[in-house]
């Protein structure tokens, strides 16, 4: 089962893949590319049931974590063009 569950995951990131590089906007890629971070984070713990390692999954959450911040960091710069506050003017001190 555990097996099926693995070839399912990596078919779903060559898909993942394929849209990433024919995506139309870049937040069409950005999200095949949280896709394929998503199906790494599930392959990482099958893989390490599959081994009996299940000491994996503490990896795969952690990148699960690395993941969904990495991804918000795209997305507010392709949205913003920056990742810092700029401020807006009324805290500055003079």
């Amino acid at each position: 089962m555990f097996t099926a569950a693995a070839i399912a995951l990596l078919v779903t990131m060559v898909l993942a893949v394929i849209r990433a590089i024919l995506g139309p906007t870049v937040f069409d890629r950005a999200q095949a590319a949280n896709t394929v971070g998503t199906g790494a984070v599930l392959l990482l713990a099958v893989l390490g049931f599959l081994n009996g390692r299940p000491e994996f999954l503490d990896l795969s959450i952690t990148y699960g974590l690395l993941n969904l911040i990495g991804t918000i960091a795209v997305l507010k710069y392709f949205h913003y063009g920056d990742l810092g506050d700029p401020g807006d003017g009324e805290n500055d001190t003079k």
